[in-house]
């Protein structure tokens, strides 16, 4: 059998793992577009601070892993899928054949189409090649502006900020982390980093970028006409699935690749995972691109295991983050904004950054955000995701919110265990 996974992100390195060990006597070649060993972009930021060096990016440590698993590692750029042949074309003329295909070739950051982003010093901050670029400007009293504040933008936030930069965050929404936080807990976010020296705009759209003033070669326009001068610009306004080298092939493609609960797509032994898989959402039972590592990880071993022929479905993927953003925790879980016909209550303590809002469908606790509670984080998955009926239990956590764990041990024992509502394994 020869499988072929395209990326060799934590999706297709979890993928070829789990094939060798479901397969042992399986060709299997895993392509990347990119010089270096397959790596974590989330390890980055770690690097951007002299953590760890550029090896410890890497996704597995040992140098020879990859070769002791007998998995192919291939530096190859795939320029097109022909599905009726079982071919990939790619970038050097050459093609590969396959039995089964796993698509993860996982997203790229989106680059706003305005004035003046192809200069010399604004990068995005994805790659290991925009990590060195990135390190040879951000330097003790550089200034640095940051186009974008939310997720992936606040994790980059706090590497600037230990590196001793002079930063202003700008960002168009009216929040930090507007796509993961509500208001309150986005506006305290924002206190607690202008505490910290980070200058941060928010409501405020960049226009372009321009040449800069004296010693400073950028400066970012803003909407109104005011201009921020830059020794560096980072861009951070969101990512997309990569999805452009499938024009033509009859994937059927909408945010991402469309698959169905195996991962499989529109075609029979082509599987798509992680931030190109438009895959199962748990919470709402439609299909959603979840662009995180916890959601890469589960469709890497659940398309491995139909690719082997084993046939295990997907139980859907929870939208989940958890962000550290200068010291201050902050997550979100499931439908956070809360449903039609819900109910939520909050807790905010503002002068200790703490804040707790849940969101109810009936006696399901169906989402959640927090700020500065760490100890609920676990509860809070177990209890959205188990689908527990919490019963009498609502109407306490609604008087008190932060009795979840009392509230997790008293439902779950009332009736034995949690209520999942699942599609089978």
């Amino acid at each position: 059998m020869e499988h072929v996974i395209v990326g060799a992100g934590p999706a297709g390195v979890v993928a070829a793992e789990r094939l060798r060990k479901l397969d042992p006597q399986a060709d299997i070649r895993l392509l990347t577009g990119e010089p270096e060993p397959p790596y974590s972009r989330m390890a980055i930021p770690y690097y951007l601070v002299d953590q760890i060096p550029e090896s410890g990016t890497w996704l597995r440590k040992q140098q020879d892993h990859f070769e002791r698993q007998r998995i192919e590692v291939r530096q190859a750029m795939v320029t097109g899928l022909d599905p009726d042949q079982r071919r990939l074309s790619l970038a050097d003329g050459q093609s590969l054949g396959f039995d089964r295909l796993l698509l993860a070739t996982g997203s790229s950051p989106v680059i706003p189409p305005l004035p003046g982003m192809e200069r010399e010093g604004v990068h995005t901050c994805w790659t290991l090649a925009d990590a060195r670029a990135i390190l040879q400007r951000a330097r003790q009293d550089a200034r640095v502006v940051l186009i974008g504040a939310g997720f992936i933008g606040s994790i980059i936030l706090e590497a600037l900020v230990k590196r001793g930069t002079q930063l202003t965050v700008v960002e168009q929404g009216d929040r930090m982390v507007p796509r993961m936080m509500d208001a309150e807990a986005g506006d305290l976010i924002r206190r607690w980093c202008e505490q910290r020296g980070v200058s941060v705009r928010t409501s405020t759209t960049v226009t372009g970028v321009d040449d800069g003033p004296g010693d400073h070669p950028l400066a970012v326009v803003l909407d109104g006409g005011e201009q921020l001068p830059a020794d560096l610009v980072i861009v951070s306004a969101g990512v997309r699935s990569n999805t452009a080298f499938l024009e033509g092939s009859g994937l059927e493609i909408d945010q991402g690749i469309r698959v169905d609960h195996r991962l499989c797509t529109n075609r029979a032994g082509i599987y798509a995972a992680g931030d190109v898989a438009q895959g199962p959402d748990f919470s709402t039972g439609g299909w959603s691109v979840h662009a995180v590592q916890p959601t890469s990880v589960d469709h890497g071993q659940v398309a491995a295991s139909n690719m082997a022929g084993r046939d295990r479905r997907y139980h859907g993927s929870l939208l989940m983050n958890v962000l550290d953003t200068l010291g201050l925790i902050s997550t979100s879980f499931g439908q956070w904004e809360g449903v039609d016909g819900g109910d939520s209550v909050a807790l905010l303590d503002r002068e200790r950054y703490r804040y707790l809002r849940l969101q109810f469908q009936d006696d399901l606790l169906v989402g959640a955000n927090s700020l500065g509670l760490t100890e609920h984080v676990g509860v809070l998955r177990g209890l959205i995701e188990g689908q527990v009926r919490l019963g009498p239990w609502k109407k306490r956590l609604q008087s008190d919110p932060t009795r979840l764990m009392e509230a997790y041990l008293g439902s779950t024992q009332a009736i034995g265990r949690p209520n999942p509502r699942r599609a089978p394994a």
